[in-house]
């Protein structure tokens, strides 16, 4: 094996070093060096790496932007309503899509199940590197796949898929997944640093090229980011990840980069023995089984994209055992909850500091945005102060550090969601009233200008 060398590759930034580290000293980051084998002959060996482009091979010459043309089919449904909402509309034509997500979450299902829809107009290759031919068949006779224009190749070597997307001459392309690709022009084990770069290079290449779509699947690692360099996520067009609990029935599907969309949208699902079902009102579903009369709960509408949600929080304080309390949160940030326990404590008087706080969101939503400030601001007043808030109060607000609730985005539009699911009263910003007076029809407006008045309102309730 003479031209071979041993080293370590950082999957987050691609550094190399011959030995091990435990810190990457360029990027900072931890236990990201994997070990990868490189070919050290001369450019002229037979072993040597071929180079693969992104760009298309062929005419290199400048055309002017008024000469382009977009093909007829620039988008295509994929069936799941959700999905497309997520790609901005559909599958972009010869648009690259990297789908990640933990082990067991539904991904092999979810793209079996758009291949019927794909097939309608258009041909599939399905590339499984890691299930039999026999076990794709279980599955799609499961979920009552037909399988029309789709073709099953269970191969994991680069060159042989590509010979055989030549002779079939595919417009879409699933890999499933592209850690389990390698090319015999590199010699590494499948799944490392380089193996992945290069095999997802040449799929690109090919979708670039021919002006198929792909689809591939990437794998996680304990932190819960894609695996495999930092840069594959550079390279493709959309990046989609698959969130949820696999003790829990709901799924979402949530766009961190999108060229061809908005990045805001997400996809909701819900897991059954028959496969991924779409879930129109996912604002229903957050509220099923919320409790009644009960301290420390708090509803709040957040935007995701143009969608509103109506979301439920729930805090819980107790006098603590330990002399440091604990704080623990499950879909806030953890320093945004300290920052609103710290201006509970100091514009109101609150006594957190000998209590535990744990705070929750249910259903497994993740809020990010500050809208949802006073909404926990409140769920935590109702704890500690075992006061119940109304169920029939939405609560709607940015907190600022001296106390004030600034206004928010799309106040309507949230306004409007709550109505429709049967709130009859919501605290709202009062900024947002001031140049417009808002009115909808079943609601109740109680416009606040700092947290001072929410305990009173809390009060008035009661």
């Amino acid at each position: 094996m003479k031209g071979l060398k041993s080293i370590f590759v950082c999957e987050k930034c691609e550094y190399k070093t011959p030995k091990w580290m435990g810190k990457c000293p360029q990027c900072g980051a931890w236990n990201s060096f994997h070990e990868d084998v490189i070919d050290t002959a001369p450019t002229t060996a037979p072993t040597a790496t071929k180079r693969i482009s992104m760009i298309p091979s062929g005419d290199s010459r400048a055309v002017e932007f008024g000469q382009l043309e977009i093909p007829s089919y620039m988008r295509q449904n994929t069936g799941l309503h959700e999905l497309d909402r997520v790609l901005g509309g559909g599958l972009v034509h010869g648009s690259v899509v990297l789908l990640s997500g933990e082990p067991g979450i539904g991904k092999s299902t979810l793209l079996m199940q758009i291949c019927d829809a794909l097939g309608e107009t258009r041909r599939v290759l399905y590339i499984s590197g890691e299930e039999s031919g026999g076990q794709l068949k279980l599955r799609a006779k499961r979920l009552g796949t037909v399988g029309k224009n789709l073709f099953i190749l269970t191969e994991t070597n680069i060159e042989q898929i590509i010979a055989e997307a030549d002779r079939v001459k595919p417009d879409v392309m699933i890999v499933d997944s592209i850690q389990t690709v390698y090319s015999s022009n590199v010699n590494s084990p499948p799944g490392s640093v380089t193996q992945v770069k290069e095999t997802a290079l040449t799929f690109i290449n090919k979708a670039k090229g021919e002006g198929s779509s792909v689809i591939m699947v990437g794998h996680v690692n304990k932190e819960g980011s894609i695996a495999g360099p930092k840069v594959l996520e550079h390279m493709v067009d959309a990046v989609l990840y698959f969130e949820g609990e696999r003790q829990q029935s709901y799924r979402i599907i949530r766009a961190i980069k999108n060229r061809y969309g908005s990045t805001n949208e997400i996809g909701v699902f819900e897991m059954s023995d028959r496969g991924l079902i779409e879930v129109a009102n996912p604002s229903e579903m957050l509220l099923a089984g919320r409790p009644k009369n009960i301290s420390g709960n708090c509803a709040v509408c957040t935007l995701e994209g143009t969608r509103p949600l109506i979301a439920e929080i729930q805090a819980l304080v107790t006098q603590t055992a330990f002399p440091a309390p604990r704080r623990t949160t499950n879909g806030i940030d953890y320093n945004r909850m300290c920052l609103i326990i710290a201006v509970l404590e100091k514009r109101l008087g609150l006594k957190f500091y000998q209590n535990d706080v744990y705070l929750n969101v249910i259903g497994g939503l993740h809020l990010d945005e500050p809208a949802s400030d006073v909404s926990v601001a409140l769920a935590l007043i109702s704890s500690v102060t075992d006061r119940v808030v109304p169920d029939d109060l939405i609560a709607i607000g940015e907190l600022g550090l001296a106390g004030e609730c600034r206004a928010v985005s799309n106040l309507e539009q949230r306004v409007k969601e709550a109505a429709r699911l049967g709130f009859t009263k919501a605290i709202v910003p009062y900024r947002n009233l001031e140049k417009r007076k808002l009115e909808i029809e079943g609601i109740k407006l109680l416009p606040i200008r700092g947290i001072y008045e929410t305990l009173n309102l809390l009060k008035e309730q009661e």
